[in-house]
């Protein structure tokens, strides 16, 4: 037995927040929203997906954001990420690198932090 990877992510959202994902995940971070199964989209909530990145957001009842415990995206350009997320009024919280990331942290719309994360390209030529 051993673990294979990571199929998606689920983070709570309250109820008849999907039009207020739809407008972070699809149109500040750009990935796409694909429809829910049938079966499931009753529950409400959505799901964003590009290719084998997939976050799925699920109405939480008693909703309370996740503030510690957070996915953390890999992008590139996190520069021009971080500009486009200050043009849609969402503040953004700079930390120190890790080895071989430049990374920042930002809040959904719901408080549910999220780290952006770009690998640092090598300065050496050799």
């Amino acid at each position: 037995m051993s673990i294979l990877g990571l199929e998606h992510i689920q983070l709570a959202m309250p109820l008849g927040g999907e039009d207020t994902a739809q407008a972070f995940y699809t149109g500040v971070l750009g990935i796409p929203e694909v429809p829910k199964p049938s079966h499931l989209a009753s529950r409400g909530g959505c799901w964003f997906e590009d290719g084998g990145l997939k976050v799925h957001l699920g109405v939480e009842a008693d909703f309370r954001p996740a503030r510690k415990a957070h996915p953390a995206f890999l992008v590139s350009d996190l520069p021009q990420l971080v500009r486009r997320l200050h043009r849609g009024g969402h503040s953004v919280v700079e930390d120190q690198p890790l080895d071989g990331f430049d990374r920042v942290y930002v809040d959904d719309p719901f408080g549910n932090r999220i780290e952006l994360m770009e690998p640092r390209r090598s300065e050496s030529l050799g």
